[in-house]
């Protein structure tokens, strides 16, 4: 409920969540080098936090 009209905003999105591996994949596909796997501070054993980055261009080559 939104505080200023009381108005009630419904939502039709779906969450999604995907396994470990696929999660990994989509990041090497949209060109990201996973670095590390960690599972969340606030929620281990079910919720994993990628540390992943661009490489440079120069190591590309």
């Amino acid at each position: 409920m939104f505080a200023a009209d009381g108005e009630t905003l419904t939502s039709d999105s779906t969450l999604r969540f995907r396994e470990r591996k696929e999660a990994e994949a989509d990041l090497r596909t949209a060109g990201f080098a996973v670095r590390e796997v960690r599972d969340a501070p606030d929620r281990p054993g079910r919720q994993l936090v990628f540390i992943a980055r661009r490489p440079d261009p120069a190591e590309r080559r």
